[in-house]
């Protein structure tokens, strides 16, 4: 069933895929929260998690001059991170693209914000945002986070997994 569906929901004129353009080796969060204080509380809690990252950060604003707020440290990544906001389009929404570090020592942090409500990933994988449109602006419906499943894990695939963690310092 890979079949293209029509489907028909009252208020939403279109809903896309857009794809998250990043390099391999970059780190992705996607996220909603709501004021424009939003860039300065995700910028200071980037650089309070992890010293040494680099990253780049857009939020797009929902009223006033709704433009696309962006900080970071890295001027590469900034840019790559507006190219994506732009593309997604969605009010209140933020895009953190870094390098130097994992999700997981950045997400309570950006989740301890006041402002944030959502995180809808934190990954390497390649994503994909489902964005619907209405006369009023985008929404992000879901995220594609990397491939399906192809399989269920065997004792190898344990043992490799727990070696990984241990390489990466989260497992004795």
């Amino acid at each position: 069933m890979d079949e293209a569906m029509d489907i028909e929901i009252r208020g939403i004129k279109e809903i896309n895929v857009i794809d998250v353009k990043k390099e391999s080796d970059v780190q992705v969060i996607i996220g909603h929260a709501g004021f424009i204080k939003t860039v300065v509380d995700l910028y200071e809690a980037m650089v309070d998690s992890v010293p040494g990252i680099k990253f780049g950060l857009a939020f797009a604003e929902a009223s006033g001059a709704c433009l696309v707020r962006r900080e970071g440290n890295d001027e590469s990544l900034m840019l790559e991170a507006e190219r994506n906001m732009m593309n997604i389009g969605a009010g209140h929404t933020f895009i953190i693209l870094f390098k130097n570090a994992f999700p997981i020592n950045l997400v309570n942090e950006l989740k301890a914000a006041r402002e944030v409500t959502q995180i809808y990933c934190a990954t390497a994988n390649p994503v994909q945002v489902i964005v619907a449109k209405t006369e009023q602006g985008n929404s992000i419906m879901g995220i594609v986070d990397g491939y399906r499943p192809k399989g269920i894990e065997k004792d190898e695939d344990i043992r490799k997994r727990l070696s990984l963690l241990r390489e990466l310092g989260y497992k004795r």
